[in-house]
């Protein structure tokens, strides 16, 4: 419900409880705020949330590729297995509820039907990845998951921004606040994954183009958090802990975006599939911190 109904009902549960004695008023007040703010909070962990499965899918594809560049493969292996298992937990959570993963149940048909498509095209996903996770990293599979990941990222995308819409226009803001610094950690795993696939000499100029779009996008929203782009429907913030969180990642930013531009060579891969991670996990540190604003 966004929060400008449950104000309004909640004005109107005030009517109704004026006859009552002042202590009780008191209490129903407390109630229906705590409410309000149960309600707004849900819709932020589920934006944040549905965002991050985005970046999952393209975890899962670079996990792949590194299995198949045989850069530390039974690590990877496992990683894969854990982001397959976080993937598949969310979205029914996202569906149904997740207590754990503090996710409310989707009521909104819209967005439900939307959750079943992706369901549906991970279904079809899930058997490429699980191979490679089985350590079975054959040509075939591999460019059957640099084909499939992209439709599953784009549906993805499609239910986070119903989840945007459903914010209303109090918070529409922070919604693509959410949204897009959210983006940002999918963006850092899709560079990486475009670079393994020239690695593994995959449509090399294809995966070049979409990489320089790719990190041109990032390094752009990333500026439009700090200091606003009225195009992305970035604000900008001026919260001193938020501003100097994202002056965290344009520093690690600084050191990755370079690497990206050499040749792959082993050497590169190696420093690619270790700088990524540091870069992503700052980024969802920022996410976080909009979340918690809301």
């Amino acid at each position: 419900m966004k929060k400008t109904a449950l104000l309004i009902a909640a004005s109107l549960t005030l009517s109704a409880a004026i006859a009552l004695p002042a202590a009780a008023q008191v209490d129903i007040m407390s109630q229906i705020g705590a409410i309000v703010e149960k309600s707004t909070n849900e819709l932020a962990v589920q934006i944040n949330l549905s965002g991050k499965q985005r970046m999952l899918t393209q975890k899962m594809s670079k996990e792949a590729m590194l299995v198949a560049l045989g850069v530390e493969p039974e690590k990877n292996r496992e990683n894969l297995k854990k982001t397959m298992a976080l993937f598949e937990r969310t979205l029914k959570g996202l569906k149904d509820g997740d207590k754990g993963l503090r996710l409310a149940r989707t009521f909104q048909p819209g967005i439900r039907k939307q959750l079943d498509v992706v369901m549906g095209l991970w279904k079809d996903f899930k058997p490429l990845v699980a191979k490679v996770a089985q350590g079975k990293a054959d040509k075939a599979t591999l460019l059957a998951i640099s084909k499939k990941n992209l439709p599953l990222l784009a549906q993805m995308n499609k239910a986070v921004k119903m989840y945007e819409k459903a914010s209303g226009s109090d918070t529409a803001d922070l919604a693509v606040v959410i949204n897009l610094s959210g983006r940002q950690r999918m963006l850092t795993q899709k560079m990486s994954k475009e670079f393994f696939l020239i690695a593994l000499g995959v449509d090399k100029q294809t995966n070049r183009n979409n990489l320089n779009k790719t990190a041109a996008l990032f390094d752009r929203t990333l500026k439009g958090l700090k200091d606003g782009d009225k195009e992305q429907g970035l604000p900008g913030t001026k919260d001193p802990k938020i501003r100097a969180q994202l002056e965290k990642v344009e520093a690690l930013w600084k050191d990755f975006y370079p690497l990206l531009k050499k040749p792959a060579t082993p050497a590169s891969i190696k420093v690619v599939a270790e700088k990524n991670l540091p870069l992503l996990r700052e980024m969802n540190k920022a996410v976080k911190m909009y979340e918690e604003s809301w």
